[in-house]
């Protein structure tokens, strides 16, 4: 359970600074307006020459293991909820090192999540079972399927519902990721690859990275963000307590709910610093647009 817990949240911390680095290096890059693969190409690869950004990727692949390490040794739900505390130190850390300002909502919001975070770690029992019968391992194949068309059909439209639904669609698919990290069977290499949720594990965290940049092309980063979190925690956490026999401690039930509710309720109300420092840019750009073509 400490293991678990200490690499929940340093991952927390590591994606938490990640995103800042990453704001850094995307905002010197110019980007296109439609997910064009030529334009796709050619921004990545002006991505991997900011340093910015690359440190934000080396951040990243580093809390994807302690992520992984929290998913083998914490009920889902915990780990899941763990991980949503990065938005609590990317705000923290927008207010230095971005010059973001914090409401009191919102500084009321951080506050929250490292009290449900703790409520949470209180009320937790073990971790249950790290295998699965048949069924739910189809259903992540064929939710993979199933998340794929969809996307194919709504990335079709350029309609403000489409950023909420694509969203979702990108929660589900970084579900699909933790559920599969914590299916992997226990040995060696040779054992891991004979196992589907090695294969499922990946496309999963890849399609989910395509439909996010889709929904973020096509509306603001709160709908895009809100929506996927929303999914990405809820889902698993359904998934061990009804499937893989996650535990709560004895009468600790109520505890566990509302320290889940006050940490995803905090995650959503941060979520709008990323509209803010997306916005932004944006505003100024117009503000010195209708300055220029304003009479003299």
């Amino acid at each position: 359970m400490v293991l678990g817990l200490g690499a929940a949240l340093g991952a927390a911390v590591l994606f938490g600074v990640a995103a800042i680095l990453q704001a850094i290096g995307s905002r010197k890059v110019p980007t296109g307006s439609e997910l064009d693969p030529r334009i796709l190409v050619a921004f990545v690869g002006q991505l991997l020459r900011q340093p910015a950004f690359l440190g934000a990727l080396a951040l990243n692949l580093a809390g994807f293991g302690l992520h992984f390490v929290a998913l083998r040794h914490l009920p889902l739900y915990l780990a899941q909820a763990g991980i949503a505390g990065s938005l609590a130190v990317t705000a923290l850390l927008a207010t230095r090192v971005m010059h973001d300002r914090l409401s009191a909502v919102e500084w009321s919001a951080v506050v929250g999540m490292c009290a449900g975070l703790a409520l949470l770690a209180a009320s937790s029992g073990d971790a249950g079972v790290d295998t699965a019968g048949t069924g739910l391992i189809v259903g992540l194949v064929v939710g993979l399927i199933v998340i794929a068309v969809l996307g194919l059909v709504v990335s079709r439209s350029l309609h403000a519902i489409a950023t909420a639904v694509l969203g979702v669609l990108a929660g589900f698919g970084f579900a699909g990721v933790a559920i599969s990290a914590r299916l992997l069977p226990e040995g060696g290499l040779a054992e891991i690859v004979r196992g589907p949720t090695a294969y499922t594990m990946p496309i999963s965290a890849a399609l989910a990275f395509l439909l996010y940049s889709m929904a973020l092309q096509r509306g603001t980063v709160t709908v895009a963000t809100a929506s996927m979190i929303a999914i990405q925690t809820v889902a698993p956490a359904a998934v061990g307590v009804l499937l893989l026999s996650d535990e709560i401690r004895p009468g600790w039930a109520v505890g566990a709910i509302a320290g889940f509710a006050i940490t995803a309720a905090g995650a959503l109300i941060l979520v709008r610093f990323e509209r803010v420092r997306d916005e932004a840019p944006d505003e100024a750009d117009n503000g010195a647009d209708a300055e220029a073509g304003s009479p003299a």
